[in-house]
């Protein structure tokens, strides 16, 4: 018959499988959210690159430039609307990770005591046997 931290240890695999994927999924949103960050920033400094500042254009010129300028608000605007939905996702698949992990070291907690207590009852069979067997041993060095 198996013992109870042995039946327990199909439990304490998924766990264990469950958070490392949720690991995985976390490291792979918090890429996502640094490639969208970095292309946000990106479009900022293209943005800066683009002020209003050069005066010699004609009014034909400003007006597209303006355009243009308006065009790429809308992109960060959309980007940062991104990064913060990403941020949301990368927050969530954290927190999965985080119940993962700590069921995980429940389980791993639990089987260790209990393996603990199984290791404890052995340990006191064995000593009744070995007194037990000293008893009998007594017993046939001390009959007449």
């Amino acid at each position: 018959m198996a013992s109870r931290s042995e039946r327990l240890q199909p439990a304490v695999d998924q766990a264990q499988r469950r958070q490392k994927d949720a690991l995985q999924r976390l490291a792979e949103q918090q890429q996502k959210l640094a490639h969208a960050e970095q292309q946000l920033d990106e479009l900022k400094r293209y943005r800066n690159d683009y002020k209003l500042s050069d005066g010699g254009l004609t009014v034909s010129a400003l007006l597209n430039r303006q355009q243009f300028v308006d065009r790429i608000d809308q992109a960060i605007v959309q980007q940062s609307r991104l990064v913060e939905r990403m941020q949301r996702q990368v927050d969530g698949a954290r927190d999965r990770w985080l119940q993962a992990h700590a069921r995980e070291n429940a389980l791993d907690t639990v089987v260790a005591r209990l393996r603990k207590q199984e290791d404890m009852r052995e340990q006191r069979l064995e000593q009744a046997e070995v007194d037990e067997r000293m008893q009998h041993r007594n017993r046939r060095t001390s009959a007449p």
